[in-house]
Parts: C-alpha cells; sequence; structure tokens
C-alpha cells in the first residue's frame, strides 16, 4: 500500500506517493526529475548516490522513501545560491576534480558536509572522510587539492563577512 510523504527538497515543500519498499533515490529520479544522484552499485557502498537528509549524507540508493516524510532533502541540484555555486563545486571546476563527472555530484555534497564538521581538514582527513565515495576515473588528487582549496574559499568568505 502506497504512502503519501511530505518533505522539504532543495527549499521547497513536495508530496508523493511512494511505496513501502523504494529508495529515496528513484523517487528523486522519477518523480521530481532530479538525475544528480545516480544508482551504481545499489549497496551504499561507492557515494555516487548520496544525498543530504536533515544535514547528514546517506545512500539514496538504501534509504526508504517513506522514511523521508517530514525531513529535508538537498541534493547537487539544491547547493547553488541566488545564482552562485557553492565554493566546494566552484573548488571542483577550477581544480578540474572530475574527468567523466559521474561521481562528482556525491563527492560535492560529501565534501560540503566535510567542511560544515571540519573547516580545515587536513589532506588524511579528507581521505579518511571521503572513503565512501568512489572515483572510477581515479581523480583523487584533484578532488583533494578542490576541497582544501573550497576549505580556503570558506574560510575567507567567512573573514570576509566578520568584517
Amino acid at each position: 500500500m502506497n504512502k503519501q510523504i511530505s518533505f522539504k527538497l532543495n527549499g521547497r515543500q513536495v508530496s508523493a506517493s511512494v511505496s513501502p519498499g523504494e529508495s529515496l533515490l528513484d523517487v528523486l529520479r522519477n518523480r521530481f526529475h532530479l538525475g544528480g544522484a545516480r544508482e551504481t552499485c545499489a549497496l551504499g557502498l561507492c557515494g555516487v548516490c548520496t544525498v543530504i537528509v536533515s544535514g547528514n549524507p546517506v545512500s539514496s540508493c538504501l534509504y526508504m522513501a517513506p522514511a523521508a516524510d517530514g525531513e529535508e532533502i538537498v541534493t547537487i541540484e539544491g547547493l547553488e545560491t541566488e545564482d552562485a555555486l557553492h565554493p566546494v563545486q566552484e573548488a571542483f571546476m577550477e581544480h578540474t576534480a572530475f574527468q567523466c563527472g559521474y561521481c562528482t555530484p556525491g563527492m560535492i555534497l560529501m565534501a560540503k558536509k566535510l567542511l560544515e564538521e571540519n573547516p580545515d581538514p587536513s589532506e588524511d582527513e579528507i581521505k579518511e572522510f571521503m572513503s565512501g565515495n568512489i572515483c572510477r576515473c581515479a581523480s583523487y588528487g584533484q578532488i583533494i587539492q578542490a576541497i582544501q582549496a573550497a576549505s580556503q574559499m570558506i574560510q575567507a568568505d567567512r573573514m570576509e563577512g566578520a568584517h
């Protein structure tokens, strides 16, 4: 039996009728036509399907849609604000932290969460936090550089805002 759920998606209230075994990934892609999160492993091991649910990164391929009722969900499509990219998105572009781009949305969302928790991570801390996100093109060096650059950008923005 389907269940009507409502939640905040990228800042706006939405609702959908979902089945008990339906994944959040399927709802995002098929009902709301958001293609940033993708299914690769279907086991929650690769990070490609990462979205943020009420402040926490989750594997949307494993997260059951009925559990999203009342939650706040952010996808890669919801990161930019006021026609400006998020600093992590900017840094990924500046450092060419992708080749094919398939893993990029999940990487960016995880990097954003990392920098919220640890504004100035070491290279080892970045590697540890990002270890659940796999890049098949092996762009890890550029990804680490991009996260370090985003950290500096965010800190500079905070310093500028403090004056």
